[in-house]
């Protein structure tokens, strides 16, 4: 047994399991509803703190990656769910899975957030876990342009960092 201050870990079944069950239960609620589906290119991050980033080996700041996203539009605001891979700062490869709401603020501009499950090397002692991160995004009729804020939080991410990626809807 771990000590009273060990965190709780899964093993890689446990959340291939829970990537399933998210995204069934999403697919549940979605069913019948109108949502348009689009394919998620990562790629940049920036860290606001370059020199910590470079020291402790978590500067790449070109992350490709693939992902999808689904987006049930509302009026005024849209449901997300993305899930994807991409290189991370450390240059292992992250998982994530994650849902939630963008505010339509104008015209293109959307503001929100998103609980996100990420799973990768470099972050959380390379543990899976759930992060609220805010983002926000520029859509135009065929892609749109998304930022995430990824602060800094002792023992899950030593630099605060904005991750950019673009998504390219099918129409």
């Amino acid at each position: 047994m771990g000590s009273a201050t060990s965190r709780p870990t899964c093993s890689e079944s446990e959340i291939r399991t829970k990537y399933v069950i998210f995204f069934a239960a999403a697919a549940l609620a979605c069913a019948g509803a109108h949502a348009d589906v689009g394919i998620n290119v990562y790629g940049l991050s920036y860290h606001f703190d370059q020199d910590k980033a470079r020291e402790l080996g978590v500067d790449n700041q070109v992350n490709p990656g693939l992902g999808l996203r689904w987006r049930g539009p509302r009026a005024g605001w849209d449901w997300i769910a993305d899930a994807g891979f991409y290189r991370d700062s450390g240059r292992n490869v992250a998982k994530l899975a994650g849902a939630g709401a963008l505010w339509h603020a104008s015209d293109g501009l959307r503001l929100g957030g998103a609980l996100v499950l990420l799973k990768s090397r470099t972050y959380n002692g390379g543990q899976a876990f759930i992060a609220p991160l805010p983002v926000a995004a520029y859509e135009w009729r065929a892609f749109s342009l998304n930022m995430v804020y990824l602060p800094k939080v002792h023992e899950v991410n030593d630099i605060n960092t904005l991750g950019f990626w673009a998504t390219i809807w099918l129409r």
